[in-house]
């Protein structure tokens, strides 16, 4: 969701809308704004593009092309695999936003609502679980990455990815105790992750959390690469309460 604040902020670090978009594989039921920027750059989107704010359909759409243009790269989140999972008839729990993103798949004109779905599974679960870049300089995952996991495929390294290390244990609010591996990481690359709002960007032994909480009222933060630069925008409303407490800075 949250599909205005994105849009601002990719204007804001450069990016511009493509005006004609002659790719067939962008139209139908996926049809919507291919955004590329004047010197080449490249987005990463960090997942969790569903659930929870508006605009859902929306911001999977721009996420689609973007990656289809090849102006963009994107990694799963734990909110987008549920969705699959759902999507695919699975039996799981409609909490935390889903809800929010089936209302409106519901809300799809019937003609392209199938095919809609079709193309999102297919996209989601074709999504790689990390990207390592730059020659190994960088790693980018959802919930963050250990060295030793860093460019491996298994799928204890695409657990990690979705949904970082965790004690089995939940906290007062129900939510899983999660290991703090970033206090312990030593790797070379610098790994860019999200999954665990925080209301200021976080930057521990080369780790950096960029997720602050624009669903929560917080602001939609990008990170420039190499230069290590953050570029935010404000969130315009608060679109969900938090579980945990929240407090934007």
């Amino acid at each position: 969701g949250c599909y205005d604040e994105l849009v601002e902020l990719l204007e804001k670090l450069g990016y511009q809308e493509v005006k004609e978009n002659l790719n067939t594989e962008m139209a139908g039921p996926m049809k919507g704004p291919v955004f590329s920027h004047l010197e080449k750059r490249t987005a990463v989107f960090l997942g969790d593009i569903v659930d929870r704010g508006p605009k859902i359909i929306d911001t999977i759409k721009l996420v689609y092309n973007m990656v289809q243009s090849g102006s963009g790269f994107c990694v799963p989140g734990n909110h987008d695999l549920k969705l699959t999972r759902k999507l695919k008839g699975r039996n799981v729990q409609v909490n935390h936003g889903l809800a929010d993103t089936l209302n409106e798949i519901d809300a799809l004109p019937e003609d392209i609502r199938d095919a809609f779905i079709k193309e999102t599974v297919t996209f989601l679960d074709g999504l790689p679980s990390h990207y390592v870049f730059d020659r190994g300089k960088l790693v980018v995952a959802h919930a963050g990455l250990k060295r030793g996991m860093q460019g491996r495929m298994s799928r204890r390294v695409r657990e990690f990815c979705l949904y970082g290390e965790t004690t089995g244990e939940t906290d007062e609010f129900g939510l899983p105790i999660r290991y703090n591996w970033a206090e312990r990481y030593r790797g070379w690359a610098v790994v860019v992750y999200g999954h665990t709002p925080v209301p200021a960007v976080e930057w521990l032994n080369d780790t950096v959390n960029i997720d602050t909480g624009c669903v929560f009222g917080g602001k939609l933060t990008a990170l420039r690469y190499p230069e290590k630069k953050f570029v935010s925008v404000p969130a315009r409303k608060v679109y969900a309460e938090p579980i945990r407490p929240f407090k934007p800075i």
